[in-house]
């Protein structure tokens, strides 16, 4: 037990019982906190440097929490060192079956009827540790090309990654011309590792990187590391939009560019991929 677990016992109004580190992601450091007043919590710790990150998931917690399940927020607070605690409820999590799906797809479909004037938000964020600028913009290529592509483009570029520029912003004009979604409300980081079932029935969503934008981009994400859309899903969705298989190598692109510049050239291939399926489908 640590003098931490107890300053954040005593700010939620009780004393803790018992701790034990559980897996949450790569970014926070993730803790049960049993207290003794029968509550089990679930506690994130930022350090000072990774503070603004945790700050931001709280604040995309509370975007998305009236329209689909979220881990309900119970608190949060700063740390001595300069970091900060989030404490959210605690959830047995499964993995998702077909009533999960349905429910995932239910709980989406209702998020994603939310809209906005502009596509964007009134503030930034962060896609896994990058900074993610959401200034607002008119028109959906125009946001997606500059304020997705072209930063992880710089960032590529800075570390020495050869990449063909100028062809994939005309490919992406290209696929995006005439396509106007309504700037719909998105999760934003929604691939299979930020959604679970619930241990009673349902589904939940976590980890958000929220913005207004192309609904078709969180199922592109869902798509990414998991496979096809189950039918469960799409039933509970209402369906998808038969243009989404056309955009979708370019919205991978996003995720993929992302990744190799967080993790390294091990990420080539799935880059390599992207920009064929642009070429050539």
């Amino acid at each position: 037990m640590t003098t931490t677990d107890a300053a954040i016992a005593q700010a939620l109004g009780s004393q803790p019982v018992a701790t034990v580190r559980v897996a949450g992601g790569s970014i926070h450091e993730s803790r049960r906190l049993d207290l003794e007043d029968g509550r089990r919590v679930f506690l994130k710790l930022a350090t000072g440097g990774k503070a603004p990150l945790l700050a931001a998931e709280a604040r995309g917690l509370a975007l998305l929490e009236p329209h689909l399940r979220t881990p309900r927020r119970i608190a949060a607070g700063e740390m001595e060192d300069g970091g900060c605690w989030l404490a959210l409820e605690w959830l047995e999590l499964r993995p998702l079956d077909a009533a999960g799906w349905h429910d995932l797809g239910r709980g989406l479909a209702a998020l994603h009827s939310v809209e906005a004037a502009r596509h964007g938000l009134g503030h930034d964020n962060f896609i896994g540790t990058t900074a993610q600028d959401n200034t607002p913009a008119d028109g959906w290529a125009e946001f997606f090309i500059e304020r997705r592509l072209r930063p992880q483009l710089r960032l590529a570029r800075g570390d020495g990654h050869q990449l063909p520029e100028p062809e994939l912003i005309r490919l992406a004009e290209k696929r995006l011309a005439g396509h106007e979604p309504a700037p719909a409300l998105l999760h934003g980081d929604l691939w299979t590792g930020n959604v679970a079932g619930l241990a009673g029935a349902g589904a939940v969503v976590f980890d958000p990187a929220p913005y207004h934008g192309d609904p078709e981009t969180d199922l592109a994400m869902l798509e990414l590391f998991g496979g096809p859309l189950p039918a469960e899903f799409v039933r509970g969705y209402g369906g998808t939009s038969p243009g989404r298989r056309r955009r979708r190598p370019l919205y991978d692109l996003y995720h993929a560019l992302n990744h190799l510049n967080l993790f390294g050239p091990g990420y080539n291939g799935m880059v390599k991929r992207c920009l064929d399926e642009l070429r050539h489908a």
